[in-house]
Order: C-alpha cells, then sequence, then structure tokens
C-alpha cells in the first residue's frame, strides 16, 4: 500500500473527527466513530489511538464489511458502511490492532434523526489503479529518453553494424561488376 492512500485516510479522519461530533468506546479507550450516531446505510469514519501497530481491523454486526485500520504507529483510521437493513439501537465494535483489543459500541439511529455530517471524500483518482499489463514497452513509460541517451555501447553497436551493411554493399557491387564485365 502507498504511503500516499495512507497519508489520504489518515487526513479523511482527522478532518472528519474535528467537524461532526464523536462517539467514544464505553471503556475509554481512545476509539472514535464519525458520524456518532449513523443511520443505516451510512459510511462512518474510525479512529483509535494507542495502538502499537500500524495496521488492524474493527469488526460488529452493524458493519457491512470488517473496517480495514491503517496509519502511523499510535493512531489507526478506517471506514465502513452501515449495513442498510439494520434496525435502530446499540451494537457492539471490536477493535483490534496488534495485540491489544478495544471494545465499543455504535448506536445506530433512524434515517432522517442523525445529526448532519460530512460524508467521507472519495479522492479524484484512483487510489490503487489496477495493473493492466502494458505489453513490452510498460518499462519504457518509466525510463526518460532524454537522460538516457545513446551511450558508448550504442556507438559501439551501430559502428559494427555500419560495418557489415558496407561490406555486403561492396561485395555484392564486385560480383556485379564480374558479371557484366
Amino acid at each position: 500500500m502507498g504511503s500516499l492512500k495512507v497519508t489520504l485516510c489518515a487526513g479523511v479522519a482527522v478532518v472528519l473527527a474535528a467537524l461532526t461530533p464523536t462517539a467514544y468506546a464505553a471503556d475509554g479507550g481512545g476509539v472514535t466513530v464519525t458520524p456518532a450516531s449513523p443511520a443505516p446505510g451510512a459510511d462512518v469514519a474510525l479512529r483509535i489511538s494507542g495502538c502499537a501497530g500500524t495496521t488492524g481491523s474493527a469488526a460488529s454486526a452493524a458493519f457491512v464489511a470488517d473496517a480495514r485500520l491503517v496509519g502511523a504507529s499510535g493512531t489507526l483510521a478506517g471506514e465502513t458502511r452501515v449495513r442498510t437493513s439494520l434496525e435502530p439501537g446499540s451494537y457492539d465494535v471490536k477493535i483490534t490492532c496488534g495485540s491489544v483489543t478495544v471494545k465499543g459500541a455504535i448506536k445506530v439511529v433512524e434515517n432522517g434523526s442523525q445529526s448532519p455530517s460530512t460524508p467521507p471524500s472519495t479522492p479524484a483518482s484512483p487510489v490503487a489503479p489496477v495493473h493492466a499489463g502494458g505489453g513490452g514497452t510498460a518499462h519504457l513509460a518509466a525510463v526518460d529518453a532524454r537522460a538516457a541517451g545513446p551511450g558508448t555501447a550504442h556507438e559501439v553497436v551501430g559502428l559494427l553494424l555500419a560495418g557489415v551493411a558496407a561490406a555486403a554493399v561492396a561485395v555484392r557491387s564486385a560480383r556485379r561488376s564480374r558479371r557484366t564485365g
């Protein structure tokens, strides 16, 4: 995973955390969920501080999929979506990073009763584009032709080829002159 993606995810989580109310884990373990009370189908941003590793996960029956958490040592962030078929209520959330496990809860509310929040931003371009080949020229895209111009090896090969061509022309000319004369 590129450092740009990690930086963007962490930046989005920090901005969202600063702009919206937050919900904390029941044991005060440094877990932030934004928005604090999501509706079914809403995107949520999660942030945990105090982790020793650089990756983790957040699991809950309320989530469509486990949230993958990434970041710098100490603070991890990630996003997931609340299931659309959920009934309003409180749902357990288990966050794991390294050997640390934090348990908390998320309160899902009815549609329309959550506080207004900023949806997670989407990057303007793909953050993980598909490697779709490129044929035999893919490696050339990374080479600057002006910086990697012809060198001594290219000159020697060129002179050898020119010599072979000159010899071929000379032999052919000699054969023609013998036939005509």
